[in-house]
Protein backbone atom coordinates (compact mmCIF):
# COMPACT_ATOMS: atom_id res chain seq x y z
CA UNK A 1 0.00 0.00 0.00
CA UNK A 2 1.07 3.18 -0.93
CA UNK A 3 -0.23 6.63 1.16
CA UNK A 4 1.51 9.76 -0.24
CA UNK A 5 5.23 9.03 0.10
CA UNK A 6 4.72 6.31 2.72
CA UNK A 7 4.48 2.86 1.56
CA UNK A 8 3.46 -0.90 3.64
CA UNK A 9 4.22 -3.55 2.80
CA UNK A 10 4.91 -7.54 4.03
CA UNK A 11 8.35 -6.65 4.28
CA UNK A 12 8.42 -3.48 6.33
CA UNK A 13 7.33 0.29 6.22
CA UNK A 14 8.55 3.38 4.89
CA UNK A 15 7.34 6.38 6.60
CA UNK A 16 7.74 9.75 5.54
CA UNK A 17 4.90 11.83 7.21
CA UNK A 18 4.77 15.41 8.01
CA UNK A 19 1.32 17.39 8.68
CA UNK A 20 -0.51 19.24 11.70
CA UNK A 21 3.13 19.57 13.89
CA UNK A 22 3.98 16.11 13.06
CA UNK A 23 6.76 14.80 11.91
CA UNK A 24 7.36 11.08 11.31
CA UNK A 25 10.73 9.84 9.09
CA UNK A 26 11.97 6.24 8.69
CA UNK A 27 11.78 2.64 7.98
CA UNK A 28 11.52 -0.48 9.54
CA UNK A 29 12.48 -4.36 8.46
CA UNK A 30 10.31 -7.12 8.74
CA UNK A 31 11.78 -10.28 9.10
CA UNK A 32 11.08 -14.31 9.58
CA UNK A 33 7.02 -13.96 8.87
CA UNK A 34 4.78 -16.59 10.56
CA UNK A 35 2.13 -16.40 8.58
CA UNK A 36 -0.89 -18.49 9.17
CA UNK A 37 -2.19 -22.32 7.78
CA UNK A 38 -4.80 -20.60 5.10
CA UNK A 39 -7.49 -18.15 5.20
CA UNK A 40 -8.49 -17.10 8.68
CA UNK A 41 -12.15 -16.17 7.02
CA UNK A 42 -12.13 -20.24 6.57
CA UNK A 43 -15.09 -20.92 3.92
CA UNK A 44 -16.75 -17.65 4.81
CA UNK A 45 -14.01 -16.44 2.03
CA UNK A 46 -16.31 -17.50 -0.15
CA UNK A 47 -19.30 -15.09 0.76
CA UNK A 48 -20.30 -11.38 0.53
CA UNK A 49 -19.08 -9.87 3.80
CA UNK A 50 -18.96 -6.24 4.72
CA UNK A 51 -15.99 -6.89 6.46
CA UNK A 52 -12.87 -9.62 6.11
CA UNK A 53 -9.99 -10.07 7.98
CA UNK A 54 -6.51 -11.41 7.02
CA UNK A 55 -3.56 -12.23 8.86
CA UNK A 56 -0.32 -11.63 7.12
CA UNK A 57 2.40 -12.39 10.44
CA UNK A 58 1.49 -13.91 14.10
CA UNK A 59 4.93 -13.15 14.97
CA UNK A 60 8.20 -11.49 13.24
CA UNK A 61 11.27 -9.93 13.92
CA UNK A 62 11.37 -5.84 13.53
CA UNK A 63 14.44 -3.83 12.75
CA UNK A 64 14.89 0.29 12.22
CA UNK A 65 14.35 3.16 13.28
CA UNK A 66 12.07 6.30 13.05
CA UNK A 67 12.37 10.01 14.31
CA UNK A 68 9.08 11.23 15.90
CA UNK A 69 9.15 15.32 16.41
CA UNK A 70 13.08 15.61 15.92
CA UNK A 71 13.40 11.90 18.46
CA UNK A 72 14.88 8.88 17.24
CA UNK A 73 13.26 5.51 17.66
CA UNK A 74 15.26 2.80 17.55
CA UNK A 75 13.01 -0.81 16.73
CA UNK A 76 16.03 -3.20 16.28
CA UNK A 77 14.93 -6.95 18.14
CA UNK A 78 11.72 -5.67 18.03
CA UNK A 79 8.52 -7.94 17.36
CA UNK A 80 5.75 -7.56 15.06
CA UNK A 81 2.54 -9.38 13.87
CA UNK A 82 0.51 -7.91 10.68
CA UNK A 83 -3.28 -8.21 10.29
CA UNK A 84 -5.47 -6.86 7.27
CA UNK A 85 -8.79 -5.68 6.69
CA UNK A 86 -11.05 -5.28 3.93
CA UNK A 87 -14.73 -4.16 2.84
CA UNK A 88 -17.02 -1.86 3.86
CA UNK A 89 -17.56 -1.60 7.15
CA UNK A 90 -16.09 -2.39 10.85
CA UNK A 91 -19.02 -4.79 12.40
CA UNK A 92 -21.85 -2.99 14.39
CA UNK A 93 -20.62 -4.63 17.49
CA UNK A 94 -17.30 -6.78 18.00
CA UNK A 95 -14.07 -7.21 20.50
CA UNK A 96 -10.55 -7.81 19.12
CA UNK A 97 -7.24 -8.33 21.30
CA UNK A 98 -3.83 -9.66 20.01
CA UNK A 99 -0.58 -9.94 22.23
CA UNK A 100 2.18 -11.41 21.70
CA UNK A 101 4.49 -9.91 24.12
CA UNK A 102 5.13 -12.99 26.25
CA UNK A 103 7.67 -15.09 27.54
CA UNK A 104 7.44 -17.87 26.02
CA UNK A 105 7.21 -18.13 22.29
CA UNK A 106 3.15 -17.30 21.64
CA UNK A 107 0.77 -14.93 19.87
CA UNK A 108 -2.63 -15.09 19.84
CA UNK A 109 -5.26 -12.82 18.24
CA UNK A 110 -8.85 -13.87 18.93
CA UNK A 111 -11.98 -11.70 17.34
CA UNK A 112 -15.77 -12.13 18.40
CA UNK A 113 -18.16 -10.23 16.25
CA UNK A 114 -21.84 -9.49 15.30
CA UNK A 115 -22.16 -10.09 11.85
CA UNK A 116 -25.15 -9.49 9.03
CA UNK A 117 -25.50 -12.67 6.64
CA UNK A 118 -28.27 -13.39 4.36
CA UNK A 119 -30.71 -11.08 5.98
CA UNK A 120 -29.77 -11.80 9.48
CA UNK A 121 -27.08 -11.49 12.04
CA UNK A 122 -25.27 -13.95 14.37
CA UNK A 123 -22.42 -13.36 16.40
CA UNK A 124 -19.20 -15.25 15.52
CA UNK A 125 -15.58 -15.65 16.07
CA UNK A 126 -12.19 -16.23 14.82
CA UNK A 127 -8.94 -16.99 16.97
CA UNK A 128 -5.35 -17.95 16.46
CA UNK A 129 -3.17 -19.23 19.20
CA UNK A 130 0.63 -19.73 18.07
CA UNK A 131 3.10 -21.89 20.34
CA UNK A 132 6.57 -22.00 19.70
CA UNK A 133 5.92 -22.79 15.79
CA UNK A 134 2.21 -24.58 16.17
CA UNK A 135 -1.10 -23.18 14.97
CA UNK A 136 -4.20 -23.63 16.91
CA UNK A 137 -7.54 -22.60 15.56
CA UNK A 138 -10.82 -21.45 17.18
CA UNK A 139 -13.40 -20.06 14.89
CA UNK A 140 -17.05 -20.54 14.35
CA UNK A 141 -16.73 -22.57 11.07
CA UNK A 142 -15.08 -25.04 13.19
CA UNK A 143 -18.06 -25.21 15.96
CA UNK A 144 -16.31 -22.72 18.33
CA UNK A 145 -18.62 -21.31 20.85
CA UNK A 146 -18.64 -18.10 22.62
CA UNK A 147 -19.41 -18.44 26.64
CA UNK A 148 -18.93 -15.10 27.88
CA UNK A 149 -17.96 -12.17 26.02
CA UNK A 150 -17.91 -8.90 27.91
CA UNK A 151 -16.27 -5.51 28.72
CA UNK A 152 -12.41 -7.18 29.53
CA UNK A 153 -13.18 -10.79 29.24
CA UNK A 154 -13.58 -13.19 26.45
CA UNK A 155 -13.67 -16.70 26.84
CA UNK A 156 -14.04 -19.21 23.71
CA UNK A 157 -14.33 -23.30 23.59
CA UNK A 158 -14.28 -25.63 20.92
CA UNK A 159 -14.34 -29.27 21.69
CA UNK A 160 -11.80 -29.56 24.17
CA UNK A 161 -10.40 -26.84 23.88
CA UNK A 162 -10.76 -23.30 26.26
CA UNK A 163 -9.35 -19.45 26.08
CA UNK A 164 -9.89 -17.39 28.31
CA UNK A 165 -8.72 -13.86 28.31
CA UNK A 166 -9.02 -11.02 30.59
CA UNK A 167 -8.09 -7.89 29.91
CA UNK A 168 -7.30 -4.44 31.75
CA UNK A 169 -8.01 -1.60 29.26
CA UNK A 170 -7.47 1.87 30.70
CA UNK A 171 -5.82 4.32 27.79
CA UNK A 172 -7.96 3.99 24.75
CA UNK A 173 -7.79 6.27 21.57
CA UNK A 174 -10.01 7.13 18.82
CA UNK A 175 -9.75 5.72 15.51
CA UNK A 176 -11.68 6.44 12.09
CA UNK A 177 -13.01 3.23 11.15
CA UNK A 178 -14.91 2.36 7.82
CA UNK A 179 -18.97 2.69 8.07
CA UNK A 180 -20.43 1.98 4.16
CA UNK A 181 -17.37 2.72 2.65
CA UNK A 182 -16.63 6.24 4.18
CA UNK A 183 -14.43 6.64 7.34
CA UNK A 184 -16.73 8.13 9.21
CA UNK A 185 -17.32 5.91 12.51
CA UNK A 186 -15.03 6.22 15.39
CA UNK A 187 -13.68 3.43 17.11
CA UNK A 188 -12.04 3.22 20.53
CA UNK A 189 -8.59 0.82 21.07
CA UNK A 190 -6.47 0.29 23.53
CA UNK A 191 -2.75 0.20 21.63
CA UNK A 192 -1.45 -1.10 24.67
CA UNK A 193 -2.80 -2.37 28.21
CA UNK A 194 -2.45 -5.25 30.28
CA UNK A 195 -4.38 -8.74 29.74
CA UNK A 196 -4.02 -12.26 31.01
CA UNK A 197 -3.94 -15.50 28.43
CA UNK A 198 -5.03 -19.17 29.76
CA UNK A 199 -5.41 -21.86 26.51
CA UNK A 200 -6.25 -25.07 27.75
CA UNK A 201 -6.89 -28.64 26.27
CA UNK A 202 -9.33 -30.41 28.81
CA UNK A 203 -7.31 -30.09 32.27
CA UNK A 204 -4.19 -29.33 30.13
CA UNK A 205 -2.61 -25.92 30.39
CA UNK A 206 -1.70 -25.25 26.53
CA UNK A 207 -0.04 -21.97 27.79
CA UNK A 208 -0.65 -19.21 30.09
CA UNK A 209 0.77 -16.11 30.47
CA UNK A 210 0.15 -11.93 30.90
CA UNK A 211 1.31 -9.48 29.56
CA UNK A 212 1.14 -5.06 29.55
CA UNK A 213 1.51 -4.91 26.14
CA UNK A 214 -1.54 -6.16 24.42
CA UNK A 215 -3.81 -4.03 22.18
CA UNK A 216 -7.37 -4.47 22.64
CA UNK A 217 -10.55 -2.79 21.05
CA UNK A 218 -14.64 -3.39 22.50
CA UNK A 219 -16.94 -1.81 20.45
CA UNK A 220 -19.71 -3.72 22.13
CA UNK A 221 -23.21 -2.18 23.08
CA UNK A 222 -23.81 -5.27 25.62
CA UNK A 223 -22.17 -8.17 26.79
CA UNK A 224 -23.20 -12.09 25.45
Amino acid sequence: MQIGSSSFSSSGIKLCITHNNISLIGSLEYRNLTPIKGDIMGPFRFFPMECRHGIVSMKHDVCGNVTLNGEKINFDNGVGYIETDSGSSFPEGYTWIHCNDFEQNCSIMAAVAKIPFGGFHFWGCICIVWVDGKEYRLATYKGAKIPRCEHNLIMLRQGKFSLTIEANQQIVHSLAAPKSGIMSRMIKESASCPAKFVFTNGNDIIFAGESMYASYEYMMKANI
